[in-house]
């Protein structure tokens, strides 16, 4: 019989273009990028489903390049599902999030890249 493996016990690498407006609308000025923040990483939950997500600190740094109160109304992203080498971790994965410069978000696609 052939062996089962969970599907999150996989490693795969995707790119998402997330729509920051619509977590942050509404939001007070002080609590707009920490809340993209929290936002990407719910995204990444749903769309991963591993429970330690982890994100870049260039993706960090991006979405608070203008300042707290102005966040990137869209940003690309390459979340990567990756082994955890740490043998005293609760999962065997974790998902890291990080930056994809692009010059324009307007009419790419999510993306499953092999590597």
């Amino acid at each position: 019989m052939a062996e089962k493996r969970a599907a999150v016990a996989e490693v795969i690498t995707r790119e998402y273009t997330i729509h920051l407006h619509k977590y942050v609308h509404g939001k007070s000025f002080k609590k707009r990028a920490p809340s993209a923040i929290k936002a990407i990483k719910a995204f990444a939950l749903k769309a991963m489903g591993t429970s330690d997500v982890r994100v870049d600190p260039k993706l960090n740094k991006n979405l608070c390049s203008k300042g707290l109160k102005n966040v990137p109304r869209r940003v690309r992203v390459r979340m990567s599902r990756r082994r955890n080498e740490d043998e005293s971790a609760k999962t065997n994965v974790y998902t890291l999030v990080s930056l994809v410069p692009v010059a324009s978000v307007k009419g790419l696609l999510n993306e499953t890249i092999d590597e």
